[in-house]
């Protein structure tokens, strides 16, 4: 019985947690001043959101039902591996077409690296 009520509580925390990233993720989306920035929030904290979330799942329906669930365990992979890679991309991809930087940004560490494209149309 008080195995059930901890792990119960363990679930309750990863969901919470998972709900807090990601309010705070829609907050960053809507606050930070350009793209990059809000790609940052975008791929950080609803990730780490996301899969508090799916892994309170995992771990209610797996220790208290009795229930292995593959999609949960491929829905952690899939959003573990392609939400910051597709931000990354993004990032990238908008870099390259030009896209400015805010204006609080000190350094542009890519300058030399990565062309851009002409910004001047």
């Amino acid at each position: 019985m008080i195995i059930s009520v901890m792990i119960k509580t363990v679930v309750v925390v990863l969901i919470l947690t998972g709900t807090a990233l990601s309010i705070l993720s829609a907050y960053g989306m809507v606050r930070l001043p350009d793209v990059y920035t809000r790609t940052h929030a975008a791929t950080k904290s609803t990730t780490l959101g996301v899969l508090c979330t799916l892994t309170g799942t995992f771990l209610y329906f797996g220790l208290i039902e009795g229930i292995v669930s593959i999609r949960l365990l491929l829905g952690i992979a899939f959003v573990f591996i392609t939400a910051p890679v597709a931000g990354h991309l993004i990032c990238r991809a908008a870099y390259r077409s030009g896209v400015k930087l805010a204006e609080e940004t000190s350094k542009d560490d890519l300058k030399e690296v990565i062309p851009r494209a002409d910004t001047s149309r």
